[in-house]
């Protein structure tokens, strides 16, 4: 498990390319029979990948979270990215197709992953947020979801957003997590920008072919930096940040938020005139 302190945005502001990589740029997630981790100090925050291809992988707790189980004091959000899966919570086995998501709740003693063919693994994304009660696991399907259209061809941002764990869906106690589906021809995410200073968030890029790249747009909003990100990787945004994507095609990602509330509508618009 890595572990990533809070950067300031006056740190940030003087950082290399390097140096901003390093901070924010959460790279080999999904990686072959490992379950992989960075641990934010962002709202202690959990990124993470699961790829079980020769065996099935157990969630196991770590040092850094000073607990006898994974899920003593957390939640967490699983979406599979990859071929059918399976994931065991205690008693409870549930099948996960592509784009299918599960919530565990607070106290799950036992997690396990697995794939339904090592020919074609699933690939689970993690996310975990502190929770302080139990809500019930839950699976969510894609058609179950609460799909958004937005954008237009015209701007190249057609693309449909799945809320999957928030308010008005699976409940949480902080965690909110969703899926956006850009369609062939548009590259732009999340433009018009904005920023919530009462929650960080975390981007999970995929479907991005091998040598295509997002430039992915992040700091205020009068000093903007960026990041190019490859398939299968992740940027943090802290609360000051903006978080904003335009790809060299189009794609896929998983954000997922915590903090002060579940609100999916409490953002702060940053206008265009704005952004330097």
């Amino acid at each position: 498990m890595q572990i990533r302190e809070m950067i300031s945005s006056n740190e940030a502001r003087q950082f290399s390319t390097e140096q901003m990589r390093q901070a924010f740029l959460i790279e080999n997630l999904m990686m072959a029979d490992t379950i992989s981790f960075c641990y934010s100090h962002y709202d202690r925050f959990i990124t993470g990948g699961a790829v079980p291809l020769k065996q099935a992988l157990k969630l196991e707790t770590h040092d850094a979270l000073r607990t006898a189980h994974f899920l003593d004091r957390r939640e967490m959000g699983v979406l599979n990215i990859g071929g059918d899966g399976i994931v065991e919570v205690d008693s409870h086995s549930f099948s996960l197709a592509s784009k299918q998501a599960l919530y565990i709740g607070k106290g799950s003693k036992s997690v396990i992953f697995r794939s339904e063919k090592a020919d074609d693994p699933a690939k689970f994304y993690l996310v975990s947020t502190p929770a302080h009660q139990p809500y019930p696991t839950q699976k969510c399907a894609l058609e179950q979801a609460d799909p958004t259209a937005l954008g237009s061809d015209a701007n190249c941002n057609k693309r449909t957003i799945y809320k999957m764990v928030h308010d008005g869906g699976i409940q949480s106690c902080q965690l909110v997590m969703g899926l956006t589906v850009l369609a062939e021809g548009s590259i732009w995410n999340t433009m018009p920008c904005h920023v919530h200073d009462r929650r960080m968030e975390v981007y999970f890029y995929f479907e991005l072919a091998e040598n295509a790249r997002i430039v992915h747009l992040m700091g205020k909003p009068q000093e903007t930096r960026h990041l190019v990100i490859q398939n299968e990787q992740a940027v943090i945004s802290p609360p000051w940040s903006i978080h904003s994507g335009c790809g060299t095609s189009n794609y896929s990602f998983i954000w997922a938020m915590a903090g002060e509330n579940k609100d999916f509508t409490d953002m702060d618009m940053v206008e265009m005139a704005e952004l330097k």
